[in-house]
């Protein structure tokens, strides 16, 4: 039997008998060869979540007809996509880069399946980096009385690039309830603490007031309710009280792009599925 096209499918919905069954005689009658699957039974919340990396030789298309049937007869949420398919990401950033130099760079030795059709800041200052690696730069300007026209041109560019995830990568300005609403479930921000804490302005100043033993941070899907959204990835780092807070603030650094990264690529080959105000993550 030749290799075959291969593809991932995640499913979500009420836990019930027969769900295996039914995706394995799916890909049965699709020529289907199963190169990985995980599953988890959220016992207390009754759901049901699953991906499923397969080969065949029948397209996108005709597996997606396929499978709405299955999907239909246990009501789930899924996704059917090409597993070589990368990810288009537009990212967000205001004057930290860190963590978006991580991201081109992983691009860019091919680290992450995906691409990343431009970057939108709010300041100029890191045209030069995004130049370096062949990236277009759109400086959109947020100030206080044009706060809406500038989320509307942030719109523009995510059809614009057709992007499918969009990434905050420090991007320091708090988005208005309707652009987290429209991007929801697709787009991804780092917060530079380990949350729940030290939230608001210098985190790693007030960490270091309060003497802390580990910094980390913590990386979350976007919603309206600020720093609040469904955590994807967390990391932390050991210090002591040799360190200053400007050594606290490159130790972190560190730590958030380590954390942006993995999520990023969770993201991408599906393997993040949303359960409420969690997420499920088969790594």
């Amino acid at each position: 039997m030749a290799a075959g096209r291969e593809f991932i499918l995640t499913v979500s919905c009420a836990d019930k008998p027969g769900i295996v069954y039914a995706v394995s005689s799916f890909l049965i009658q699709h020529g289907g060869n199963m190169l990985q699957s995980k599953q988890f039974n959220d016992r207390k919340g009754g759901g049901f979540f699953m991906r499923v990396h397969f080969a065949s030789q029948d397209g996108l298309e005709e597996l997606r007809e396929g499978f709405a049937y299955v999907a239909e007869s246990f009501q789930m949420g899924w996704q059917l996509k090409d597993a070589a398919t990368p990810t288009r990401m537009l990212i967000m950033v205001s004057r930290f880069g860190h963590c978006m130099n991580d991201l081109l760079f992983r691009r860019q030795v091919g680290g992450l399946n995906i691409e990343i059709p431009a970057v939108v800041s709010n300041h100029p200052d890191l045209v030069p980096l995004a130049a370096s690696y062949g990236v277009p730069f759109h400086h959109v300007p947020v100030t206080p009385d044009g706060k809406a026209e500038a989320e509307n041109r942030v719109l523009e560019l995510v059809a614009e690039y057709d992007a499918d995830l969009v990434v905050l990568a420090r991007y320091m300005q708090i988005l208005s309830d309707d652009l987290c609403k429209q991007l929801e479930g697709r787009a991804i921000n780092i917060h530079h603490s380990f949350l729940p804490g030290f939230k608001g302005a210098k985190p790693y100043h007030q960490a270091h007031e309060r003497g802390v033993k580990l910094i980390g941070a913590t990386a979350h899907y976007v919603t309206a309710d600020l720093d609040e959204g469904p955590i994807i990835e967390q990391d932390v780092a050991r210090v002591d009280h040799e360190l200053d807070p400007d050594d606290l603030v490159a130790v972190g650094r560190d730590v958030e792009a380590q954390v942006l990264a993995r999520a990023v690529k969770w993201h991408s080959e599906q393997r993040v599925l949303l359960n409420g105000d969690r997420t499920v993550v088969f790594r």
